[in-house]
């Protein structure tokens, strides 16, 4: 058989040109047998087959046999291998098929395509799917032995990796998810494990519980690391230009759409795509969005043509899906489609421990920001800060320190410098009773219940709303994160009650 192998006229991927007749001069890596690992060969033409085999398991390993992509694709799900040798021309499924399909359930697969032809182009198809590297047929014996130990070589480099990550201490927070809390000391634990697994997660909480920064240390603890990450609010963009925003549109789709343009989904292929407040998302673009989770494909508006994407899907919301999903707000197989691992993250209030260090976090990064050189806040300062009830969550904390620090004279904040009133809401006040024995009945409402309760609630929820708009000069999505509801739905309440301005109706 010719030496086609390689070629130097050819981009090289996961090794370099063959350099002279002895391939292996000056190789740093480890070649040796490969005793042991599994290796699935998967191509329609039983020369082939046959040929790899003897060849691999001279070389010690445990093959087996697959004809096409969808059976390679059977057997990859029970079994798993080290490396995967797949043909890019078979029937019912292709090489680069198979390989997008076994990388969803384990990202970290490595595998060789085969090919009758080398290209530039071919290069770039296989680097895309995540192929370490692919030979053309015919190929040289030897060569082709050099490059299997390679891969395999690199699997055992992996392997070894992951082994020691496993034994390494955890530490005590991921990027910014800083506490000494039980809570996030267990996050802190299992965040990377979770990171592992291309599933969809769910994660839950009140606004300014750190749920966007959670999504981007799975990101970065997971295979996708190399991928982008893209986050979209689907509050905070109008529901007329949601789905362009996502799906992307052709030209000609609707006026304006002067031009295709890619939505963000196509955006985040290779990595993983961020759907924050997905409780706003409207019931037609839900639809839509299952097809994507199902089908792992989008079409843009305008486009009935399906184009396949590979990401990982992260949801976050801080609205009670379960009751959306009795109420028929939300869809039920939706639901459970993106609550595949669910992730709650408590309110601040609840995890008190944490507030200490998340101040001193604060504080060195506003120090380097603004050029201050506040040493620690004094105790009667920090017990204000502990005592307060925080609806606004560690973004109101880091609000309140960032306005601190800006009003501090000194190297120590003191609770002169804290916005007036903090702590006097308290953390846990009871409620008050309802009545005491004796007391005489309640006068009775002159219409039906539910209309009198009703007036009730809205009368204090816009009394609410009003003292959130003082209280934050009247800035909308600060006035939102306060009341740990949507820019979208304080709009609509505002408008409701008839808070808006003519021009902004």
């Amino acid at each position: 058989m010719s030496a086609t192998f390689h070629d130097p006229s050819r981009p090289a991927m996961g090794a370099p040109a063959t350099p002279g007749p002895n391939p292996l001069a000056g190789d740093p890596l480890e070649l040796g047998r490969a005793d042991g690992y599994r290796v699935l060969i998967v191509d329609d033409e039983d020369t082939i087959r046959f040929i790899l085999r003897e060849l691999l398991e001279r070389e010690g390993c445990i093959v087996d046999e697959a004809e096409n992509g969808v059976e390679a694709l059977n057997m990859a799900r029970r079994n798993g291998y080290d490396l995967y040798l797949l043909d890019m021309k078979m029937p019912e499924m292709d090489g680069l098929a198979a390989l997008r399909q076994i990388r969803r359930i384990y990202p970290d697969a490595l595998a060789v395509m085969i090919t009758a032809f080398g290209s530039n182009q071919l290069a770039l198809d296989c680097l895309k799917a995540g192929a370490y590297d692919y030979f053309t047929k015919p190929f040289n014996i030897e060569e082709l032995r050099i490059l299997l130990l390679r891969a395999l070589e690199k699997q055992r480099l992996l392997r070894r990796i992951r082994e020691l990550e496993d034994h390494l201490p955890t530490a005590p927070f991921i990027e910014n998810l800083i506490g000494e809390s039980e809570v996030m000391q267990q996050l802190g634990a299992n965040l990377k494990r979770l990171a592992e697994h291309d599933v969809t997660v769910l994660i839950t909480g009140e606004s300014g519980t750190g749920k966007e920064l959670v999504a981007r240390a799975i990101h970065r603890y997971s295979a996708r690391r190399s991928g982008p990450f893209v986050t979209v609010n689907c509050a905070a963009i109008p529901e007329p230009l949601l789905e362009s925003e996502l799906f992307g549109h052709e030209k000609g789709a609707f006026t304006g759409a002067t031009a295709a343009r890619a939505g963000r989904f196509e955006a985040a292929a290779g990595g993983t795509i961020l759907l924050d407040e997905i409780g706003e998302m409207p019931l037609a673009l839900q639809a839509k969005l299952l097809r994507v989770l199902q089908q792992h494909e989008v079409e843009r508006v305008g486009s009935n043509r399906p184009r396949p994407i590979d990401i990982r899907v992260i949801a976050a919301t801080h609205r009670d899906l379960a009751a959306m999903v009795r109420e028929g707000t939300f869809r039920e197989d939706l639901y459970f489609r993106i609550n595949v691992v669910p992730l709650h993250l408590p309110p601040l209030r609840e995890r008190r421990d944490d507030i200490a260090p998340l101040v001193r976090h604060f504080i060195n990064e506003f120090n380097v920001r603004f050029g201050k050189r506040i040493e620690g806040v004094a105790p009667e300062a920090l017990a204000l800060l502990e005592a307060h009830a925080w609806q606004g969550n560690v973004r109101e904390l880091e609000n309140v320190i960032q306005r601190a620090m800006v009003m501090s004279a000194g190297n120590v904040i003191n609770p002169a410098a804290l916005p007036p009133g903090l702590g006097a809401n308290g953390a846990t006040a009871a409620p008050e009773p309802a009545g005491n024995p004796g007391d005489p009945p309640p006068e009775l409402p002159d219409r039906p219940l539910t209309e009198y309760v009703e007036e009730i609630v809205e009368r204090e929820e816009r009394r609410l709303i009003e003292a959130a708009l003082r209280k934050t000069g009247g800035r909308r999505q600060e006035t939102a994160d306060l009341l740990g509801i949507a820019r979208k739905s304080l709009h609509n309440k505002m408008k409701r009650y008839g808070m808006l301005d003519q021009d902004e109706e």
